[in-house]
């Protein structure tokens, strides 16, 4: 498999009606993929489907359109849905603001999207919202969850995120 490939990213701005179309589109999915996922026991927690679509959309649109999905997503979901919990919200928003950053940040410098840089953004966003979420409850354990558990979600996050932005949407 190929892991690098030419796909046009954009820095798309706040005052461009696109920013919050493709907002709006990744926040559906960041709805629709975790009621999926819901379906199996501990579904949420181990695939961490809440935070694909702000990957995808941070990536391939800046930060702008993931800060914005990082934020809308976990509070719509748990809004409509009570998941997650609003308890969790605090952590979760903060791993989703960290992933948007991160994930913006990596393509507008690199210019590409390549397994590694996938992998280093979600590795990023994961030990520093840890330790957010460490700070914020005061309990290491119950922060590590992710990495105890939802190592197949940080994958499916690296892979099915470069095969999102490479395949279905390269313009």
């Amino acid at each position: 498999m190929q892991t690098t490939t030419t796909v046009r990213l954009h820095s798309l701005e706040y005052n461009d009606a696109k920013t919050y179309l493709a907002a709006l589109l990744f926040v559906l999915g960041n709805i629709a993929l975790p009621q999926l996922f819901h379906l199996v026991p501990q579904g949420g927690m181990i695939w961490l489907p809440i935070y694909f679509f702000t990957l995808i959309g941070a990536y391939k649109y800046g930060w702008r359109v993931g800060l914005l999905v990082a934020v809308a997503s976990p509070l719509v979901n748990s809004f409509l849905f009570g998941m997650p919990l609003p308890s969790a919200l605090p952590a979760i928003l903060l791993k989703s603001v960290l992933l948007a950053v991160a994930a913006g940040i990596t393509a507008r410098r690199s210019g590409r999207v390549t397994l590694p840089l996938l992998a280093g953004v979600v590795l990023a966003y994961q030990v520093l919202g840890t330790l957010g979420e460490w700070a914020l409850k005061g309990d290491f354990y119950l922060a590590a969850q992710d990495f105890r558990i939802g190592i197949p979600g940080m994958l499916l996050q690296v892979v099915g995120g470069w095969l999102f932005i490479n395949r279905l949407i390269r313009n």
